[in-house]
């Protein structure tokens, strides 16, 4: 099923069943998307991602960082990462989607994809430290990509894509049931910023 050319209407479940996904499209103009994306771009504090496959350490060209209210710890692909503290334009913009979600967030991980070769494989983010069912809220910058759903079972797939400056959020069983990924395009010569806010569990 491809959504690629219809209206979206930020209510609508892109899913058919066993979990819930809103796209909100541009929730900000080019003008304001394009002022995020450079600040993003330049003060962000990006590391290459890590991750262990097969017993090897792989350095992933894809640039990640993690931020959030407290040192919070993340462990995926077997690797962990240390939460620093919001940036202002992280909370201006945890704050903006705080309030088109009407959800709550105390973290963010972020994605520099810096072409269309660039992309995420399939997945699932079911991590323990993750709220059980908890929404996962994803602002794009940057770059149009194809993202994906796969369902673990019927493998039945559901595609958009994910505009500049747009917000999409999974929440509810989606993690349980669906995988998600970034499609790779060698067509895209752009980069893209990705903001995934999140809520870990306090202990």
């Amino acid at each position: 099923m491809n959504l690629f050319d219809y209206e979206f209407d930020c209510t609508k479940n892109l899913l058919p069943n066993e979990g819930t996904v809103n796209y909100f499209g541009k929730i900000f103009s080019d003008d304001v998307a394009n002022e995020y994306f450079e600040i993003l771009l330049n003060s962000i504090h990006w590391q290459n991602d890590k991750a262990i496959i097969f017993g090897k350490e792989i350095i992933t060209k894809r640039k990640v960082a993690w931020y959030g209210d407290f040192k919070f710890d993340y462990t995926y692909s077997k690797t962990t990462k240390k939460a620093l503290y919001w940036t202002k334009e992280l909370l201006a913009l945890k704050a903006i989607v705080e309030e088109k979600t009407g959800e709550t967030y105390n973290s963010c991980l972020l994605n520099l994809y810096h072409s269309g070769e660039e992309g995420m494989a399939w997945h699932s983010d079911g991590e323990k430290e993750l709220k059980k069912n908890g929404a996962i809220a994803s602002l794009s910058f940057g770059a149009n990509r194809k993202f994906a759903f796969k369902h673990k079972i019927s493998k039945e797939t559901i595609s958009l894509h994910l505009e500049h400056g747009s917000l999409l959020v999974m929440k509810d069983q989606t993690q349980s049931h669906w995988l998600h990924a970034l499609l790779q395009s060698k067509l895209i010569k752009t980069p893209r910023i990705n903001l995934t806010f999140r809520t870990i569990n306090q202990v």
